[in-house]
């Protein structure tokens, strides 16, 4: 007979430990690019887990992987979960990590409980979520989604010189199945808050609203090499000071903005890049965001308005290139509806919020009923190695999925 399922939280934390020991960095994080070899070998250990519980597995073309727990009506699109394996260089034990363990927590309670649901179940991890070792970053959920052929993501070369169909050939993961062509019921990601709010609002659960919109602007600034010891301070055409002080202007744009702009200069590059030589190129990436798209296209306007105006006054070619621009978005208002409801019934400190980063879901939600849970980390630290999180909270926000995705599986075809 029947119990009620609930998540074995010390289960959840060891399952989590373990995956951390591949690919450990000496700090305490961890470092899986895509399809790299520890990646593979934390790809090998969670498909050995889900086996032993139970799960069907299968890969899709770009390496996506399926684990699936059979429902009454193998018919029935199968109520999904999970999120991504791979990390940043110095990543942490939780980012990514945390949704896919979850979503296996999520099936071997199941099984403990022996409920059997109507819909199947099932756990993906998406490929290359992070974007570390190729692009496009998210290349799992946007070929899943169809925004990006799979032929995009096969052709990529990656860090070491490889193209990503041979690594997925080598990995063994290259499947046959078109990524999507299996549609979904529904898809709720477990993922750690990667900010502050949760913990310094005391709150044990966040129930993800939107996802920011995400653009990003690739700015060339062209001015002229010349000897740092023989041009005078006011004939030199300064790519670096020009770019530098661009980067203050946007900064300045962003803050005047309300609490939800985002602006950052996270990559840079200086040419000829040489301690006696004043820079005459610099490139420099603009990440930008914001959850109301009439904001973004305001500020956006007015920071590249600001860098040429720079550009001007101090004889600086200014080249703007749109990279990235990903439009903000609502989840599924009933998905959101069951995470809320699900947190309250058992008893979880929750408040709605909106995710500042990028996640896989935010492509899923564009062909499938979508939400998130978000769970607190500590200082809201993350991309760094000391990212943390308790494991209690971890297992609350398993336990919320755990029963949200029940109330998807369980329900008849004709709810």
């Amino acid at each position: 007979m029947a119990s009620t399922p609930a998540v074995n939280r010390d289960r959840l934390w060891t399952t989590l430990m373990e995956m951390g020991r591949i690919g450990a960095l000496p700090h305490g994080g961890c470092r899986r690019t895509a399809l790299s070899e520890d990646d593979r070998r934390g790809r090998e250990l969670f498909i050995s887990w889900c086996k032993d519980a139970g799960c069907e597995v299968r890969f899709d073309a770009v390496g996506n992987i399926h684990a699936r727990r059979p429902g009454r009506d193998p018919a029935r699109a199968a109520v999904a979960t999970g999120s991504h394996l791979d990390t940043q260089p110095h990543g942490g034990k939780f980012d990514g990590i945390y949704g896919v363990l979850a979503g296996l927590e999520v099936i071997r309670s199941l099984n403990d409980a022996g409920v059997q649901t109507a819909a199947p179940v099932e756990v993906i991890c998406w490929t290359n979520e992070e974007g570390v070792r190729f692009s496009p970053p998210l290349a799992g959920s946007l070929t899943f989604a169809g925004l990006v052929p799979v032929s995009q993501v096969h052709e990529a070369r990656t860090l070491d010189g490889t193209s990503v169909q041979d690594d997925l050939r080598a990995a063994g993961y290259l499947g046959d199945e078109l990524p999507g062509s299996q549609p979904l019921d529904c898809f709720v990601e477990a993922h750690i808050e990667q900010g502050p709010i949760l913990e310094a609002q005391r709150k044990t659960i966040g129930v993800v609203t939107h996802i920011v919109g995400i653009r990003w602007s690739i700015v060339t600034v062209l001015g002229q090499d010349s000897h740092a010891g023989t041009t005078p301070m006011n004939q030199r055409r300064d790519a670096l000071l020009g770019a530098a002080e661009m980067m203050t202007a946007l900064n300045d744009i962003a803050c005047t903005e309300d609490e939800y702009a985002r602006l950052t200069v996270g990559k840079l590059e200086v040419f000829p890049n040489s301690g006696a030589t004043i820079p005459g190129k610099v490139k420099f990436v603009c990440d930008l965001r914001h959850p109301d798209p009439d904001a973004l296209d305001s500020l956006e306007r007015r920071m590249h308005l600001a860098m040429r105006t720079l550009g001007r006054e101090r004889a600086l070619d200014v080249q703007i290139e749109k990279s990235i621009d990903i439009a903000p978005l609502r989840f599924a208002s009933e998905v959101i509806a069951i995470v809320r409801e699900r947190a309250n019934e058992l008893g979880y400190s929750n408040m709605d919020m909106l995710s500042g980063a990028g996640h896989d879901a935010m492509n899923i939600a564009r062909v499938a009923p979508t939400g998130m849970i978000f769970v607190p980390c500590k200082g809201g630290l993350s991309h760094n190695e000391a990212e943390s999180a308790t494991p209690d909270d971890l297992a609350a926000g398993a336990h919320v999925l755990l029963h949200t995705l029940l109330s998807r599986a369980a329900r008849s075809i004709d709810d």
